[in-house]
């Protein structure tokens, strides 16, 4: 079986609260975009045997993909085990939910291949023993993220924009991003409700105005080049800049897509992973 994984931006991400466990409670807003990993799974007798195109990548229980297939394993009783192969586009250790939406594919795909019969809701369930983007990547599209992340609540689309997607040559562990995260010192949280509003009436420049995310100041301290790429986005046409979840990569949208292939161009000289893609 082969699925297609969707990589996600935000479009916000705010932190309202901290839970007794140390888990921070988030409002964000979810965007799928088109840039997708290939993940392949067939039945196995037994055992969990994972490929991987890019080297680097570990493949096996620290893969995320792999702790997905362990889980599902156990927690259904499968009598087997699976073969998977994953085709690697989206950055790793990016903000994108890379690991997540693989996951989410392994989820499905076993769902599928051992005709289990669970639904969305189950799969979702499972899903967040994996990670806490997993379930939204379960659901995808435009959607309203709370909670730890896996409470889901789709919104109307916003498909059609263009994203372009600079990540510098290091990765940012989302851990040491929340823990260098003050919630007591948070002046003006996200306007999350101004931002859907802008996003149902596709007013991108109301959009652009609206996105935030409450991790970029903490990343951006830690690497200030991350700044310089959001101003050069700027200059080259973007009218909205942001970082996507803890990063460290960042996005602009785009109202032109000429203006989007021009500053693909500029970026590419510069950075090794530049993805010019759309939203979903």
């Amino acid at each position: 079986m082969r699925i297609e994984a969707h990589a996600k931006i935000n479009l916000s991400l705010d932190i309202v609260g901290k839970r007794e466990d140390g888990y921070h409670l988030l409002e964000m807003v979810m965007q799928e975009i088109e840039l997708h990993d290939i993940v392949e799974i067939e039945k196995a007798d037994k055992g969990i045997t994972l490929s991987c195109s890019k080297e680097y990548i570990p493949c096996n229980a620290k893969n995320t993909a792999y702790k997905a297939a362990e889980m599902m394993i156990e927690r259904c009783g499968i009598d087997g085990g699976v073969r998977i192969s994953i085709e690697k586009n989206i950055p790793v250790a990016a903000g994108l939910a890379g690991g997540s939406t693989d996951a989410a594919a392994v989820i499905k795909g076993m769902n599928e291949v051992y005709e289990l019969g669970l639904s969305l809701e189950e799969m979702m369930d499972l899903g967040l023993r994996v990670g806490a983007d997993v379930p939204y990547c379960l659901v995808g599209g435009t959607a309203l993220c709370s909670g730890i992340g896996e409470i889901v609540k789709p919104l109307k689309p916003f498909s059609g924009v263009d994203v372009l997607l600079v990540k510098p040559a290091f990765g940012v562990s989302t851990k040491d991003a929340y823990m260098g995260f003050e919630l007591d010192k948070v002046k003006r949280h996200v306007s999350t409700r101004r931002l859907i509003a802008a996003m149902d009436i596709r007013n991108l420049d109301l959009v652009a105005y609206n996105m935030r995310n409450l991790l970029e100041n903490v990343t951006l301290r830690k690497h200030p080049i991350l700044k310089t790429i959001k101003e050069s986005l700027s200059e080259h046409g973007a009218i909205g800049t942001l970082m996507s979840g803890s990063g460290p990569t960042v996005y602009g949208i785009f109202s032109s897509s000429e203006d989007a292939r021009k500053a693909e161009g500029f970026f590419r000289d510069k950075y090794r992973e530049v993805i010019l893609t759309r939203t979903r």
